[in-house]
């Protein structure tokens, strides 16, 4: 998948205020051409957003129904891997573990049981501003799904009303819908621009995030495959 748009740098290094200032100078010096009409903005690969289905509204394949049938099910696959681990699921320390572990899994991935709409849709305002919009640092956690392990970081966003703007606080919400999820950081960046792009239609789009995986901070060992990435990632993707 291609990782950036627009001339924006496949892997963003240095540091945080380094990524920052990419994001900057890239929505600054991008020429939007004049939009009128229902066909304002296009997505990632050209097309017209009038003509791309608002797939943001209709993601959910998760209810706090299923949680309440699926954590049995869940406990006994983590008293499944205490016993493959070697250990006694019966002991006093693991009795409640299985039970824990599931639960908190249920909620790393809640994400799963969310749509953007249930926090946008109060939250889009008419507005006749056209000045760049930033919000920086916003805190992301999400679990790798590769290995089930977490990766951490920060979240850069910036978009270019086009006479509608978005609550600044929703900006976090929807990085929190999206990353807590079983994630790749690729896929993580792109959900978050094109969930806003789709929401809002504004003249582009920018996001940067920045991320450890603790899974290669602990020296897992890795695959040849595995072993293309580094522990601190950087990504972009910005619309158009």
């Amino acid at each position: 998948m291609e990782r950036t748009k627009a001339n924006l740098s496949d892997n963003l290094t240095g540091t945080p205020q380094t990524a920052n200032r990419h994001l900057e100078e890239r929505l600054a010096t991008t020429k939007y051409p004049a939009r009128t009409g229902s066909s304002q903005g296009v997505c990632e690969n050209g097309i017209p957003l009038s003509t791309v289905p608002d797939s943001w509204k209709e993601e959910r394949t998760r209810s706090l129904e299923d949680n309440e049938m699926s954590l049995p099910s869940l406990a006994a696959a983590y008293t499944t891997i205490l016993r493959g681990l070697g250990e006694d699921p019966e002991r006093q320390g693991l009795l409640k573990t299985p039970w824990r572990a599931a639960t908190a899994m249920q909620y790393f991935t809640k994400g799963y049981q969310e749509k953007i709409t249930d926090v946008l849709n109060d939250a889009i305002f008419d507005e006749d501003h056209d000045e760049m919009v930033i919000v920086k640092d916003i805190d992301m956690f999400s679990m790798c799904e590769h290995h089930l392990v977490p990766f951490i970081g920060k979240v850069h966003i910036g978009y270019l009303p086009n006479k509608r703007v978005l609550g600044l606080s929703k900006l976090a919400r929807i990085v929190e819908i999206y990353s807590r999820r079983l994630q790749v950081q690729e896929r993580l960046t792109k959900q978050i621009a094109v969930a806003i792009t789709e929401a809002l239609k504004p003249a582009g789009v920018g996001v940067v995030i920045e991320a450890t995986y603790l899974s290669h901070v602990y020296g897992y060992a890795w695959s040849s495959e595995d072993e293309q990435q580094d522990s601190d990632q950087h990504n972009a993707w910005s619309v158009p």
